[in-house]
């Protein structure tokens, strides 16, 4: 079959060399790195200097940076009601946009009762006006509001208006989480000018090893609330021996994260991608098209394909993609974002996600083409015969 063409970088990126080197060093360490000896502080060093890294990457500082087992972790985490901050103690009601991953809309450490869904427009943007509503009355009922809102939605690369969000939400006296485990190294990523006041982040999403992330504070005056208790790891906001190798390899990643260069050449590709489905099928919806989105994702859909077995007949040719996030794989079901986005279910179950890399080349652009025309061919041809579908 020949080299494979991995088009799911949004799912996960393959891990860098630079990072696979520093997890393969960090082994070759004997100490814990709670320990004072000095085997102890050797893997001390290495966790501090990858808390820089990664600190640095979004313009924290590192005593802000809290190592996790991953994204979802640090969003747990992040969604707690036992929040300290300045303004107030607590927070009695958590508001998250419909489009957040599924580790969000769980609503991490809230009760069920106390979560609020807030709409998103046709082309996948946060309501903003329903927002602000809502949290005129909350305010107006003396709450405290915990918002959580993506600031790149991992199936159709949507970027959100975070700053925006973040000004509504200081006002009505509340706090901003954001899960920016997809923008991480397709767009610049700064706290302080994104006004949130918590960040996820997840490794493997940029090259580092899969199982290690990040919850970030823009400042020290948020008070988070653990949620592994039981050891003085990590300022005592996350219990257990820290993950040495991974996390060295996640100060690694970020080290070495995509650049301005990066995310023109995958916009680039993206474009060609793009221009080239549709020239191969009118009929093609791009979701979010209208909307500014990461520089390498695309959700599209064609009316009679089915995306089970479209994603058969792409890995069949050697090429991996997605029906949408990872996170539910083992099946193609509706995705929750385009429902939110008011796409029908139909459409919705032919949805395929294409996400490009730093490493994504025009061949692989090509291969990709080519195997997309061969399944609109077959789709017409089975639809001339009256039987509809696309034969497998």
């Amino acid at each position: 079959m020949g080299d494979r063409v991995y088009l799911d970088w949004n799912a996960t990126a393959p891990l860098k060399a630079e990072a696979r080197a520093a997890m393969l060093a960090a082994c070759e360490l004997a100490g814990n790195p709670s320990s004072i000896h000095a085997e102890g502080r050797a893997a001390r060093a290495v966790v501090e200097a990858a808390r820089e890294a990664v600190a640095g990457f979004v313009g924290a500082v590192p005593a802000d940076v809290v190592f996790t087992s991953g994204g979802t972790e640090a969003n747990a985490m992040a969604l707690t009601p036992h929040m300290e901050w300045p303004a107030g103690r607590g927070c009695t009601r958590l508001l998250v946009s419909a489009i957040e991953h599924p580790s969000v809309l769980a609503g991490g450490q809230f009760p069920d009762l106390q979560v609020e869904q807030i709409p998103v427009s046709p082309h996948g943007i946060v309501d903003l006006v329903a927002l602000g509503s809502r949290l005129d009355d909350l305010a107006t009922a003396g709450e405290r509001p915990l918002v959580s809102v993506m600031l790149a939605n991992n199936e159709t690369g949507v970027v959100q208006p975070v700053a925006a969000v973040a000004e509504m939400v200081h006002r009505g006296g509340g706090l901003l989480h954001v899960d920016a485990v997809q923008a991480a190294g397709r767009m610049p990523i700064d706290i302080k000018t994104l006004r949130a006041d918590l960040v996820t982040l997840s490794g493997h999403k940029i090259g580092a090893p899969k199982g290690v992330g990040a919850l970030i504070r823009r400042s020290g005056d948020v008070q988070i609330a653990p949620l592994l208790r039981g050891g003085g790891q990590e300022r005592r906001l996350r219990a257990g021996t820290e993950n040495v190798a991974a996390i060295a390899g996640f100060g690694a990643a970020v080290a070495t994260a995509a650049g301005a260069r990066d995310r023109a050449h995958m916009a680039e590709l993206r474009a060609i991608l793009e221009e080239g489905l549709a020239a191969a099928s009118p009929d093609l919806v791009i979701f979010g098209s209208n909307a500014e989105r990461l520089c390498n994702t695309s959700l599209f859909a064609l009316p009679g394909l089915s995306a089970e077995t479209a994603l058969i007949a792409f890995d069949l040719d050697g090429i991996a993609v997605s029906s949408g996030s990872a996170c539910s794989s083992g099946k193609v079901a509706p995705s929750h974002v385009l429902a939110a986005m008011g796409v029908g279910k139909e459409l919705a179950l032919g949805a395929i996600r294409v996400s490009l890399g730093p490493n994504t080349t025009t061949n692989d652009i090509e291969t990709m083409l080519k195997s997309w025309r061969s399944a609109v061919a077959r789709l017409n041809k089975v639809s001339k015969k009256g039987r509809g579908g696309l034969a497998a």
